[in-house]
């Protein structure tokens, strides 16, 4: 069995960049959004409020990151990141 390069590969062969194709709009990172995918994305096991949900729905017409979506729903601002 030939050898994965960390480099280009995940442990499932597949290609770090189809991976990360997706652009976080909140802090331009780049992240998979997981809802097309045959299990539940990762998004779905955070509780946002009402009010959160209708901002985030408000100010960005795509998905975010977990990391800011987990941001967001501890308190933190649903504007981007400086420099994102």
């Amino acid at each position: 069995m030939p050898a994965l390069d960390p480099a280009t590969t995940t442990p499932t062969a597949q290609p770090l960049a189809n991976r990360f194709s997706d652009r976080c709009p909140r802090c331009g990172g780049g992240f998979h959004c997981g809802v097309n995918d045959a299990g539940p994305c990762a998004c779905s096991t955070l509780k946002l409020s009402d009010s959160t949900l209708a901002a985030l729905r408000q100010r960005y017409g795509s998905c975010l990151c977990l990391r800011c979506l987990q941001a967001v729903a501890a308190g933190a601002d649903v504007e981007p990141l400086p420099g994102a």
